[in-house]
């Protein structure tokens, strides 16, 4: 009988701290379902805007004329300056020039031809591209914009405009507002559950993937201590394992969940998107919402699982313009088209202007036409007239020089290209006593030093891709192309001073050609072989 009472005497000195626990159990309940109400509110807040601005786009592509003419009055209105009375395409075609974009230029003296787009108005393609993207991205990715789905490794986003809501909302992995890279990184190596990876650019998060292989150990380290966090040395035990195991797929054996990797393009990403996909994101698909330059937004990728680097060119604002490029020369054409005018097959150079000023700049970005949208052209970007090569007006363009490095480094036994920049002998005056040439400057994996049969064939390759360059390789008017292997970190050390240079194109834009000495010192001093 002495039983019950002692059973109600121990329930009542209990009462307290269950009704506490039960109190924590219940706010930790309501948080969560908060925080799931909070997402799915801005899901589809999300998804109604794109539902909206896929209207537009698709209104704007089959009335293209009157699209860029509202485009251009959008620019028009925007100008701070005192003839901007042109009231159609012609009168304004006509009585602007077109200018170049000089990269010489902006990285001497720090001018910038073509004024970047102010950040409170990124245009019309800029929100699209971002809006389209992220509902794309989540109908050919199911569950990847999940909550704690996703986590970006780089200070930059990839997507071109910032949506502070519903963006901040859809809850990705990552301390919100950090500015420190090596927190981004540690944040995503504490989430095993990671659906996808997202980077400004795919040289930036090369250079992630090869900070990780260099401070793996410090940084499993920082997770087995909790650092930040709680301490989980399960999951550091994890990191060293797969570090153990060497780059190829590391990427899926750190995240086995993951399915893409989201990066924006530009000038100069063909390279690292290769590696990355050969080594360390074997197996994952890369999705790029829009290709960017230094005016914005030029291209929206609207079909995440169609081959990469396929973009329409919309008639909204910035305005954008093509000027017919003739091939087998660089000489100007005589007019620009609208983009109903672009015919399929055919490479054009892209000209664009912004609401900033009415300069219409010639971005120096080449575009083949592939295909058609409504009346928009879908094109591929080619390569960058400013990333030519030429000591003796051979003209080594920027596709064809990285198609003869490639074919080149294929016959390296064991490597693998990562990365590459040239420059043109006067810039380091190596041509003293001898003939001006080239000096390459090369990043590998699978290979230490270089023979000279093997920086031979560079030459052999470029002589065969360029009967201009043979001839005056026969004739001695040009030198052999000089290859140089650089070590861990040159190109890392490259973009730092690019991204200190106020009028840079990195990021986006990844330079191949480098015209200032500083520059091209930075790979000059840290080569290996």
């Amino acid at each position: 009988m002495l039983l019950w009472p002692l059973l109600l005497l121990l329930l009542l000195l209990l009462l307290p701290t269950l009704a506490l626990l039960m109190q924590q159990r219940s706010q930790d309940a309501r948080l969560s379902w908060l925080a799931g109400l909070q997402h799915r509110v801005a899901w589809g807040a999300l998804v109604w805007a794109a539902t909206w601005q896929r209207w537009r786009l698709e209104q704007s592509t089959l009335h293209v004329h009157e699209s860029q003419q509202q485009a251009l009055r959008w620019c028009l209105q925007g100008a701070q300056r005192p003839h901007c009375s042109f009231t159609d395409i012609s009168t304004f075609r006509n009585h602007l020039p077109l200018t170049k974009a000089s990269q010489t230029q902006e990285e001497e003296n720090g001018e910038q031809p073509l004024p970047p787009t102010a950040n409170q108005d990124l245009g019309e393609a800029s929100l699209q591209a971002t809006v389209l993207g992220l509902v794309a991205l989540n109908k050919a990715y199911p569950e990847v914009l999940a909550q704690g789905g996703t986590a970006r490794l780089t200070l930059t986003s990839p997507w071109p405009q910032p949506l502070p809501w519903p963006g901040n909302t859809l809850d990705r992995v990552g301390t919100r507002g950090t500015k420190d890279p090596r927190a981004l990184l540690l944040d995503a190596l504490r989430s095993p559950g990671l659906r996808a990876l997202e980077a400004g650019t795919a040289v930036e998060l090369l250079d992630v993937f090869l900070g990780l292989e260099a401070d793996g150990e410090e940084l499993a380290g920082a997770i087995a201590a909790g650092n930040p966090g709680a301490p989980l040395p399960e999951r550091a035990a994890e990191l060293r394992e797969a570090l153990e195991q060497g780059p190829r797929g590391l990427a899926l054996r750190l995240w086995p969940k993951l399915q893409v990797v989201v990066t924006l393009d530009a000038g100069g990403q063909a390279e690292a998107v290769a590696a990355l996909g050969a080594l360390w994101c074997q197996g994952l698909a890369f999705f790029s919402p829009a290709y960017a330059a230094s005016g914005g937004v030029l291209g929206l990728n609207l079909q995440p699982e169609q081959p990469y680097g396929l973009y329409l060119l919309p008639p909204g604002a910035p305005f954008i313009e093509l000027l017919p490029v003739k091939e087998g020369t660089q000489e100007e054409a005589a007019s620009t088209l609208l983009l109903t005018e672009a015919q399929q097959g055919k490479e054009y150079e892209l000209v664009l202007t912004d609401h900033a000023s009415l300069t219409r700049c010639r971005l120096g970005d080449v575009v083949r036409v592939v295909g058609v949208y409504n009346q928009c052209p879908v094109v591929r970007f080619i390569y960058r007239l400013g990333q030519t090569l030429s000591v003796r007006g051979e003209d080594i363009g920027e596709d064809l020089f990285s198609e003869a490095l490639g074919r080149a480094v294929g016959q390296w036994p064991g490597a693998k290209l990562l990365d590459h920049g040239c420059v043109e002998s006067s810039i380091l005056d190596s041509s003293a006593g001898s003939a001006p040439h080239y000096e390459v400057f090369v990043a590998l994996r699978g290979l230490r030093n270089l023979s000279e049969e093997n920086r031979d064939k560079l030459d052999h390759c470029l002589q065969e891709a360029s009967p201009r360059y043979k001839s005056l390789r026969f004739w001695g008017s040009v030198g052999p192309a000089r290859v140089h292997l650089v070590g861990q970190g040159a190109f890392q050390a490259l973009r730092a001073a690019l991204a200190a240079c106020p009028s840079s194109p990195f990021p986006p834009a990844m330079p191949r050609v480098l015209r200032h000495r500083h520059l091209a010192q930075c790979l000059q001093e840290r080569v290996v072989s």
